[in-house]
């Protein structure tokens, strides 16, 4: 990250605030946002909206339905956009009509147009890169929870800025995983003039120098509210969850979670990059930067302080934290002559790695084999195999869990599924990770 000093502007914001999908998956949630902000106050205030419930993955299907018809049947597009659009209309449609009643038809006219634009966009659109098509259509969950979000504020005697975070945060052109132009981004943000009003933007989304849409990556909405927090020296960042805050383990995948009080930035990292799914990975390094302190909240409990990460002690309460990451690949190589895996195999395999956009969640090696735990996200494997048969004898498993356990202690393993099969097993003084088959 580049060094940028700071513009002197009129006004600061003093907090930044995210809302996830499913604090605003419906009416109800969106009025518990106003809850939420009335409690808190708005003075001064960054309020960083998610799609709403599930949008992101509807939007999903949107693109990939799109593209199939674009390549096998381009004159059904048509038809397979309106087919694809049409529950994600009717699903913010109701929504606007719960929270406005008959007072619903100015909101009802502006999530129209953005549905206009994306019909527009995929009816003319000429390039099959899917990335780019992604980018331009997914961006759009965050466009309409904002759209209605803040128009309910307004319509509740809240007054309130509307954003549209594009303008603002500039990205490199890598679609679905742009990285953030800290100079221009800061420049930007730090001209914003604000008057000491509630300003409410998008999460996720950027543009790139040609102003076309980019994403941060999945969940990036954490990331988004972090990088407003950097530009404008905010004195906080809180993200309200439906969780009390941050947990030690994920309760739909053990028991007993125990909630942490305090983590300090370095442990947070730690935990992000091994994938917990609390905090974005990207989230935590602009905030350390400047000291600004980082908040998981519950928007159900509002006297509950959360978890706060900050500088300080690693852990407060000192409790092993377990992560886990499903559906991944384990993958083992070695040299057709089984000569030594040497330092120019190893360079040219994170080559491919970095070309096909696996990301390595684990490293374990010997003389003449290598094995790593692949996260697949964007379905490149195969071609990764294609690529790296030519040269190495290949092993892999699809569909395996990555356990890792921080702070382990001798009860670690108690907390694995009973039907679980280790299939490698990594350790070093703080972090314990566990590879695991499940038959069936």
């Amino acid at each position: 990250m580049k060094r940028v000093y700071p513009l002197i502007v009129e006004k600061m914001i003093n907090r930044v605030f995210k809302f996830g999908g499913a604090s605003v998956k419906d009416a109800e949630g969106v009025r518990n946002v106003l809850r939420v902000l009335k409690h808190q106050g708005t003075k001064d205030v960054c309020v960083v909206v998610s799609a709403m419930g599930k949008t992101t993955n509807a939007m999903e299907t949107v693109v990939s339905s799109y593209y199939l018809a674009k390549k096998n049947q381009p004159e059904a597009v048509l038809e397979v956009v309106k087919e694809a659009l049409r529950p994600i209309q009717h699903y913010h449609e109701g929504i606007i009509q719960d929270l406005f009643g008959a007072q619903s038809a100015f909101v009802k006219a502006k999530v129209d147009l953005l549905f206009e634009e994306m019909h527009g966009f995929l009816t003319w659109n000429k390039s099959l890169n899917h990335s780019f098509i992604y980018d331009q259509i997914v961006g759009y969950g965050e466009l309409l929870s904002t759209t209605i979000v803040s128009a309910y504020l307004e319509a509740q005697g809240t007054a309130n800025r509307f954003l549209d975070i594009r303008q603002f945060i500039k990205t490199d052109g890598v679609y679905r995983d742009a990285s953030v132009q800290w100079e221009q981004t800061v420049e930007r943000i730090q001209k914003l003039n604000n008057q000491g009003e509630l300003l409410v933007t998008q999460g996720f989304l950027g543009s790139d120098a040609n102003n076309f849409t980019t994403t941060l990556g999945r969940e990036g909405s954490d990331y988004t509210a972090a990088i407003l927090a950097y530009a404008l020296d905010a004195k906080s960042v809180s993200i309200w969850k439906d969780v009390a805050g941050v947990l030690n383990a994920d309760p739909r995948a053990f028991e007993g979670p125990v909630q942490l009080h305090q983590v300090s930035y370095t442990e947070a990292i730690e935990l992000a990059f091994y994938g917990a799914s609390v905090i974005h990975p990207k989230t935590l390094q602009p905030l350390q930067r400047k000291g600004i302190p980082l908040y998981v909240r519950s928007f159900i409990d509002l006297e509950n302080p959360g978890t706060c990460v900050t500088a300080g002690s690693p852990l407060v309460p000192e409790v092993p934290c377990y992560i886990v990451k499903k559906n991944q690949v384990l993958l083992e190589l070695a040299t057709q002559d089984f000569s030594f895996m040497a330092e120019h195999h190893l360079s040219s395999v994170f080559e491919l790695f970095a070309k096909y956009r696996l990301k390595v969640d684990l490293i374990q090696n010997s003389a003449i084999s290598f094995r790593v735990c692949l996260d697949n996200r964007f379905d490149q494997f195969e071609a990764l195999v294609a690529a790296l048969e030519k040269d190495y004898l290949i092993k892999y498993r699809k569909g395996v869990s990555l356990y890792t356990i921080r702070h382990f202690d001798e009860k670690a393993y108690e907390a694995l599924p009973k039907e679980a099969e280790i299939v490698l097993e990594q350790r070093t003084d703080q972090t314990l990770q566990l590879v695991a088959s499940f038959k069936g």
